[in-house]
């Protein structure tokens, strides 16, 4: 079944429609001519309160079903570990920008094209309900209010 269908998956990619969704502010903000800053400020607040828990979610429930060894599974952590890099590094924030921006699409196409499919192939329905589960204990965080430099 695609994953697309599948009820046990739609938080996960619905998480995914966010980070695409930050991919466009950052463009929509650079392209404004925004402070930097000001983008960068936004991307640590939603690394907290959305891509870290969601990070977490992947790394303990959904990953595990095909191994932590796994070539993809083991792509998508490097993933993981360079966008909190980028994010909260110290440097021309910038450029730091533009390759959060590539690294957040490439990451969830990754996910999407090529490791749910694997995951799918290998998910026992109770491992899936776990996914499930676990996304759902995630605690929501409206970055609403929080500074909107994209508009």
């Amino acid at each position: 079944m695609s994953p697309n269908r599948l009820p046990e998956l739609q938080g996960i990619r619905h998480d995914h429609q966010d980070v695409l969704e930050l991919s466009r502010k950052i463009r929509a903000g650079m392209g404004a001519d925004v402070a930097p800053d000001r983008i960068q400020r936004y991307c640590r607040r939603f690394l907290k309160w959305h891509l870290r828990p969601h990070f977490e979610v992947e790394e303990r429930a959904l990953f595990p079903i095909i191994g932590m060894d796994h070539p993809l599974v083991r792509k998508a952590m490097a993933g993981h570990r360079r966008l909190q890099r980028l994010i909260n590094g110290r440097g021309d924030p910038e450029v730091a920008l533009s390759l959060i921006e590539e690294e957040l699409e490439a990451q969830v196409r990754l996910e999407e094209r090529e490791l749910l499919a694997c995951i799918l192939d290998a998910a026992t329905p109770g491992q899936l309900a776990e996914v499930m589960r676990a996304h759902a204990a995630l605690p929501e965080h409206a970055l609403h209010g929080h500074d909107v430099f994209w508009k």
